[in-house]
């Protein structure tokens, strides 16, 4: 299901390194402007698979992990791959998100006072997908979503509301803890997600107790979920993390 109409807005940097073809965008939506950076295959033709990338807070759509992981995306693949920056995060700011300390706590007040936070983030993911499959280099392939901690805070309701992703990466949150303003959403929305899961739980997480990422695993409606345990804290998901979502990304979205 398509959104209100979009205008998607191309900046003046465009660079291809190392067979990957990466592009600025904006999306107008309204009053709102959605910055956003696509990777694709240099020299791709023709649709593709596309994954949404959502950062954690305190981070934007440029942190080196989410790069990472769109480049692997890319050159492994030859999938495309999106990001864009989170409410107060990155290119929404007038500073284009340089205190990474200070996006964290404007973030956390916002999810306290701001009951529509939510459903305005869902809309942004979606009007960003609806102008992205425009893009000749993605043109309405299959969808897959990879968003942790705050990814999944945006990233439930996101994956529960659009029937285009087919897919999704999870973790890094629970049904308490930071998502306890909006714990009951939450829970709802994950009950409405039918597409295969994969969540990463990180064991000695400092941030969200063991117990809630486990109680809101459970709540995932997919048939299809795989739970993945590491060893360490709420920042240190291991590089096998990351190789584990990509190529569950793959083995899902590739035909």
């Amino acid at each position: 299901m398509r959104t209100a109409s979009s205008k998607l807005e191309w900046s003046e940097e465009d660079v291809s390194t190392n067979g990957v073809h990466r592009r600025n965008f904006v999306v107008r939506r309204d009053s709102r402007t959605i910055p956003g950076i696509l990777w694709t295959p240099a020299g791709a033709k023709g649709p593709r698979p596309l994954v949404l990338i959502c950062h954690g807070a305190g981070n934007t759509k440029r942190d080196a992990y989410v790069v990472s992981l769109a480049r692997r995306l890319v050159r492994q693949h030859s999938f495309a791959a999106a990001a864009i920056d989170g409410p107060v995060h990155g290119d929404r700011r007038p500073d284009g998100g340089k205190d990474s300390a200070r996006m964290f706590l404007e973030f956390t007040q916002l999810w306290a006072t701001d009951p529509n936070m939510i459903d305005e983030m869902v809309t942004d993911w979606r009007t960003t997908l609806d102008a992205l499959e425009t893009v000749d280099e993605i043109g309405g392939g299959p969808v897959g979503w990879w968003g942790l901690s705050m990814g999944t805070i945006l990233g439930v309701p996101v994956v529960a509301a659009e029937e285009r992703i087919e897919v999704a990466v999870l973790g890094l949150m629970g049904t308490e803890g930071p998502s306890a303003q909006f714990g009951e959403r939450i829970v709802t929305d994950a009950r409405r997600i039918g597409c295969p899961v994969l969540f990463l739980l990180q064991w000695d997480d400092e941030l969200v107790r063991r117990e809630d990422a486990l109680g809101l695993f459970g709540e995932i409606g997919a048939a299809d979920k795989r739970l993945h345990a590491h060893p360490g804290g709420h920042a240190e998901v291991p590089p096998e993390g990351f190789h584990t979502s990509a190529q569950f990304l793959a083995d899902h979205l590739a035909r």
